[in-house]
């Protein structure tokens, strides 16, 4: 009786000790910020703010003609001074914990993106879940002011078009802050991150017109890869040579890619499956990298005439066309980094540091000034196709001319 009567009095001791919730956040007290950018205005940074209106998004669809989201902004000599500065008009506190974009100005990024990503990395609020990309001709305010059609939010748009662009369409990337941290760090790797277009009429694009009609006024659209050197943007990949980076990374998941026919016409083929492997070597005393890239696709679109795809050769052939296609693409990346960025974004140096420690100490110093621009890379890629679609040969073949 004594011990139970111990037991009762030691968890009513508990909970009474029990503080509740400290931290808690009243949803009626915050403002949820689901996209953000940053550009550089003189020496001051001006930070944008992509909030959502939880009204309007609650509400039916036609019963209002108010955004689903407003846009706060605020210029300040830091980027937190300018969050903080940003209470004077957002009647409510920004709450960043659910941010699905972050946009960096492209001018920004050729002076220094690391004061960002210190912000970015040190606030309690910010997640690291989120994706980071470049602006490539506009400012950072200008892209997040544009309106978009099927998503409401706009930075919702941005977070689920990266996602199927990456997965579906091979030139593009998605970065979230701890995987672009992480090589800034390394010493064989620079960092790569997706750029990020207006296209068509800007002033339209920021209003409600722009989602009142079929075909928009402006849209958002990513275009290739922004390659750095430290935190510093150096330049731009067009989309083939986008392509080739992720080939040689081995981040491909699926891509479209078409060969001409002997005569006229094409053959489109679609890749559902790529392999990378990536090694490094010593070849008397300089070092080397092998590629060797593996890829499986279906035959997705024929336009060719008297093409016959039920032989083996003929197979065979569209292989050792699509294999000579994307080793070029592969190539062309390659040589573009070392003659005229002279910057390994691919991490051939990581390559090298693993497979012989010793020699990468004495390289590393000196890797993208001396090795890397001179680097021998040995490329093979294997391409097979697995199914030719629900039919064989184009009803094409029959057509009288």
């Amino acid at each position: 009786m004594i011990r139970r009567a111990s037991c009762i009095l030691l968890i009513l001791v508990l909970i009474v000790s029990l503080t509740g919730c400290w931290s808690r956040h009243e949803l009626n007290e915050l403002a949820i910020a689901v996209g953000a950018g940053v550009d550089k205005k003189g020496d001051k940074y001006r930070l944008s703010i992509q909030v959502v209106d939880p009204g309007e998004v609650a509400s039916k669809r036609g019963g209002t003609a108010a955004s689903p989201v407003t846009l706060f902004t605020a210029e300040a000599e830091t980027i937190f001074e300018a969050a903080r500065k940003m209470t004077r008009t957002a009647p409510r506190k920004i709450y960043f914990s659910h941010l699905r974009m972050f946009v960096i100005d492209e001018a920004l990024a050729k002076e220094g993106i690391g004061p960002v990503l210190d912000f970015l990395s040190r606030d309690h609020e910010f997640r690291t879940d989120f994706y980071i990309v470049v602006t490539k001709g506009s400012k950072a305010e200008e892209v997040l002011k544009i309106m978009t059609p099927l998503e409401d939010i706009p930075s919702n748009k941005l977070y689920f078009s990266l996602e199927s662009s990456e997965k579906n369409w091979s030139p593009s990337l998605t970065v979230t802050l701890d995987e672009l941290i992480q090589n800034f760090t390394l010493k064989g790797k620079q960092p790569v991150l997706t750029g990020l277009m207006i296209t068509g009429n800007k002033k339209l694009g920021k209003t409600k017109r722009n989602i009142e009609n079929i075909e928009t006024y402006s849209r958002l659209q990513y275009s290739g890869l922004a390659a750095f050197k430290g935190d510093k943007l150096q330049g731009w990949l067009n989309d083939n040579q986008s392509r080739g980076y992720n080939y040689i990374l081995g981040l491909v998941q699926g891509s479209v890619g078409h060969v001409p026919c002997d005569g006229e016409g094409k053959v489109v083929t679609e890749i559902i499956r790529t392999k990378t492997n990536m090694k490094g070597r010593i070849h008397q005393g300089q070092p080397a990298i092998d590629i060797s890239v593996n890829i499986e696709g279906n035959v997705a679109e024929v336009s060719c005439r008297d093409l016959d795809l039920t032989k083996q050769s003929t197979l065979t052939e569209i292989e050792k066309k699509s294999e000579q296609k994307i080793k070029g693409f592969i190539e062309s990346v390659i040589g573009k980094m070392q003659k005229e960025f002279k910057v390994d974004i691919f991490g051939f140096g990581e390559a090298i540091r693993r497979a012989h420690p010793a020699a990468w100490k004495s390289m590393k110093e000196d890797w993208e000034e001396r090795y890397f621009p001179e680097l021998p890379v040995t490329i093979k890629v294997d391409f097979k196709i697995r199914r030719l679609g629900t039919v064989s040969n184009s009803f094409l073949n029959e057509l009288e001319e």
